[in-house]
């Protein structure tokens, strides 16, 4: 099959395009319905909502003793691994450690002009729920990306949610991550309802403290509509790739990167194409015909392609730096000459990850170069940032005033108290003055 994919030239008039598309995935009505739905469902029916919802959406049949997961079943997960698995898994593991290891936040005291001591200390958030994607797809990857996080920033309580296939199995290699990470607290809930069971807890499962991973449209809105109730770390949607290319781009690289995340499999993927040289569109587009073709997920990779693909023709690096910048994608691969890369690299200042380099492939950042694969979607790059180790604490401010600093801090303090007619607040220091 060869695919007759179009391109866009460079205009003002794109980007309205552009943000049409790129949304076009936003949770709508219908899903926030649902989803609200569901989360009430769980709040009042328990375990028992669980257990049909499981039935509803994944097929499984499961009882009330099936949902969570003997330690047993992981620990046979893990010793089931073959030995290039394994060294594999803890290969990622060591290098998503050493990167998040370098980012630790650290506590600091110091003082301020009133000699008053101020400083923060960080603390691990104290129980935790990760959401993992399963099913056809099951990411192994995931939960190294956000587990091994958890046990860098040495959170106590770490559950876990993963839906079962129909069967009411999850991915042995799934599992044997979680037991190499020292997670024994993982349940086969999946969608709405997992998130669900986290935020406001079920005869089975504790209720977490904030809730970690990547999801579906469904997932998502759960997610935001229970926040308040526990935390999020951001809601990462369907995978997103971009593709700058210049003229030195090899057309099969840049057709590869493309399919690659074209395969995750929800079907909302987006895939954006941008580059200069309009000789190379028609070579790419037969590449990724012909490179699709022996692949396990063919037919949803060229669905992706049929409607998730934005191809734009630029007359130079200034015009990708704006679509770059107004796409804020997820991943962002510069296939470009080295003496272009730092121009590019200076002036896109929303993408999620940036790939630089013709051998930079998205798939070394999602599953072993060190940093989270956990990223923003939906061009929420352009305020948000992937999962990182902060992301795991929780900060306290502190401040300790003596009777001289108090001194130094009164008269402006007393001032504020009278702008903004809080004379409680005034009393509040004043009082303390009488007993210097």
């Amino acid at each position: 099959m060869h695919l007759e994919l179009d391109f866009k030239k460079y205009s003002s008039a794109l980007f309205g395009e552009i943000e049409k598309f790129a949304t076009s995935t936003s949770a709508d009505d219908q899903i926030t319905s649902v989803v609200s739905e569901i989360l009430q469902d769980i709040k009042n029916n328990g375990d028992q909502a669980l257990l049909e919802r499981t039935l509803l959406y994944d097929k499984a049949h499961l009882n009330k003793s099936d949902l969570r997961i003997s330690i047993d079943e992981i620990n046979q997960a893990s010793a089931s691994l073959s030995e290039a698995q394994r060294t594999a898994i803890e290969e990622a593991i060591a290098n998503v450690t050493y990167f998040h290891e370098q980012n630790l936040p650290k506590n600091w005291e110091s003082t301020n002009s009133h000699g008053a001591l101020i400083g923060e200390n960080y603390y691990p958030i104290r129980r935790v729920g990760l959401y993992i994607p399963g099913g056809n797809v099951p990411l192994v990857s995931t939960v190294i990306m956000t587990a091994t996080l958890a046990n860098v920033a040495r959170v106590h309580e770490i559950a876990v949610a993963t839906p079962p296939n129909s069967n009411g199995n999850v991915a042995t290699e799934l599992l044997a991550a979680l037991g190499i990470l020292g997670i024994g607290e993982v349940y086969k809930i999946g969608g709405a309802q997992a998130v669900a069971a986290l935020g406001f807890g079920t005869e089975t499962v504790n209720p977490v403290d904030k809730i970690f991973g990547p999801g579906n449209a469904f997932v998502n809105e759960a997610k935001r509509q229970v926040f308040g109730t526990a935390g999020i770390d951001l809601l990462p949607g369907p995978s997103e790739v971009m593709v700058i290319a210049d003229e030195s781009a090899d057309p099969a690289f840049i057709a590869a990167a493309l399919i690659a995340q074209a395969e995750h499999g929800s079907g909302k993927e987006k895939i954006y194409l941008v580059f200069t040289d309009s000789s190379h569109f028609e070579i790419i587009n037969s590449e990724i015909s012909k490179q699709v073709q022996d692949l396990s997920h063919r037919d949803s990779i060229l669905e992706i392609f049929k409607k998730g693909f934005l191809a734009a023709h630029v007359s130079n690096l200034e015009e990708a730096v704006s679509i770059a910048n107004f796409v804020a994608p997820e991943h962002l691969e510069l296939q470009v000459k080295d003496e272009n890369i730092s121009f590019l690299q200076n002036n896109i200042n929303t993408a999620g990850a940036l790939l630089l380099g013709h051998y930079s492939a998205t798939a070394l950042g999602d599953f072993v170069a060190g940093p989270s694969h956990v990223l923003p979607t939906g061009r929420s790059s352009r305020f948000s940032s992937g999962l990182r180790i902060e992301d795991f604490f929780r900060r306290t401010s502190i401040i300790k005033y003596d009777q001289e600093s108090l001194r130094k801090a009164s008269q402006s303090a007393l001032l504020f108290s009278e702008m903004e007619k809080l004379d409680g607040h005034g009393n509040s220091i004043s009082i303390r003055l009488k007993y210097d």
